[in-house]
């Protein structure tokens, strides 16, 4: 294996928890899993798994860019970036020589809520493996010019995605949606807050989030809780940091429908229609689960699927989702189109809003959409890595490490009932803001960008 140093979106897999594409079915359980706190306030999480001689590190920190500071979006997704990039007693050329001669892995992610590191290791190689990733996240150095480099890198995939339409359409609707929020402004910042952040900014932010209290490590694979008691804990109990700066950013989502249209020379419109959701810890979540199964789920039996699709050939695909995060997310309907078909599919689109808000499903969607989410689950997984961050992420959300045995039961008690009340207490129709990216003069939508 080789090392794997790029930063990653989280959001896909994410996505896949919130529908239940990556909880187990009642007939494969995941691996036990133990919970343990150590002295230094690190949650850390155990689960065996023998099936290959590889041990799977997931170390989350609730350091995305949600802690970015204003004026230097995308801070938390460069200290991601170069973390990984030379130790107090390693360059960089250095770290990958001894990652190749291991036989590990190791990458760093960032989204909105959180960073990470994921290390897959030998069983054989584990301790200096382990060693090096703690050198990693307790004495990474930011080397000036692989810093700037690392800078000059994550600029030109910003110059990148300007010309990427769903790029700029995701952008606008979480600009037009947070009028107040950390999840209003990229990941990746722009070019203008990214070239204000300094080296010394990315100490400080590592400084400050990369420590055991604001942490959760995952350990699983071929190993026993003995051998991490033995081998591990001892290195883990030296890791020490401060308290974690308070955070206080209430999101204010956008008060009145708005529509932007962006003109852009494209052959197809991207468009993106959504409002205010709820967080992922919301109690509605999973009646929230089923409605947008029926509704959009981006699969061939939902509604929004059959109707601008399969019945009107206006788009390949379609899809509705709750983005999945700590705190309030939104709530969004995607699509391409026809330039000449964008105001049709956006009517069809509210249409569908309208109709799953003004009459309860029927019985045969109500049943087909449990039986989907229940019996999805354990296809969608089966590796270390995947168990890894499943775990990482109900701890993380404040889901509870049952909450793969309560799920089959959490979904088949929604009524139709509960998909009525969720529709309309979570899908506006009549408040929404929409993005159109693409060739405004043939959509006969005006420029508002």
């Amino acid at each position: 294996m080789h090392r794997k140093a790029a930063v990653v979106s989280f959001l896909v897999f994410i996505t896949l928890i919130v529908s239940g594409g990556l909880f187990p079915s009642e007939t494969q359980a995941l691996p036990p899993v133990e919970r343990t706190v150590l002295p230094n306030e690190l949650v850390v999480l155990f689960f065996e798994e023998h099936s290959t001689p590889i041990v799977t590190l997931q170390l989350l920190f609730d350091a995305g860019s949600w802690r970015d500071p204003p004026g230097q979006e995308g801070l938390a997704n460069l200290t991601a970036g170069s973390i990984l990039l030379g130790t107090e007693e390693q360059d960089d050329r250095a770290l990958n020589r001894e990652l190749d001669f291991l036989g590990t892995s190791l990458a760093s992610f960032c989204d909105k809520d959180l960073a990470a590191l994921t290390m897959q290791s030998l069983r054989k190689n584990l301790e200096g493996s382990f060693r090096l990733l703690m050198r990693v996240v307790t004495k990474a150095s930011f080397p000036e010019a692989q810093f700037l480099a690392e800078k000059r890198k994550i600029a030109g995939e910003i110059k990148s995605d300007e010309d990427d339409p769903e790029k700029i359409a995701e952008q606008a609707f979480d600009r037009e949606l947070y009028l107040s929020s950390p999840y209003g402004s990229p990941v990746k910042g722009t070019e203008a807050t990214l070239s204000a952040i300094s080296r010394d900014a990315a100490v400080r932010f590592h400084r400050d989030y990369y420590v055991p209290g604001n942490a959760i490590l995952v350990i699983g694979g071929d190993i026993t809780m003995d051998e991490v008691k033995r081998l591990l804990v001892p290195e883990l109990l030296k890791w020490s940091g401060g308290a974690v700066p308070k955070a206080d950013r209430p999101t204010v989502f956008a008060g009145a429908a708005r529509t932007v249209g962006i003109d852009k020379d494209v052959s197809q419109a991207s468009i993106l229609l959504g409002n205010a959701g709820m967080e992922r810890s919301n109690k509605d979540y999973s009646a929230f689960s089923v409605m947008n199964y029926i509704l959009g789920h981006s699969n061939f039996t939902s509604r929004l699927m059959s109707e601008i699709r399969i019945k009107r050939g206006l788009a390949y695909s379609v899809f509705s989702m709750m983005v999945p995060r700590k705190l309030p997310g939104a709530f969004e309907i995607g699509l391409q189109t026809k330039n000449a078909s964008a105001r049709e599919a956006i009517s069809l689109v509210l249409g569908e809003l309208e109709r799953i808000r003004g009459e309860p499903v029927s019985e045969g969607e109500l049943e087909l959409a449990k039986k989907a989410l229940i019996g999805s689950f354990a296809i969608r997984y089966s590796t270390q890595k995947e168990i890894a961050k499943f775990y990482s992420l109900i701890e993380y959300f404040g889901l509870g490490l049952d909450y793969p045995e309560r799920y089959p039961s959490l979904i088949n008690s929604v009524t139709r009932e509960d998909v009525l009340r969720v529709a309309n207490k979570y899908l506006h129709p009549d408040n929404y803001v929409l993005v159109i990216v693409g060739n405004l003069k043939e959509a006969a939508i005006g420029e508002n960008k």
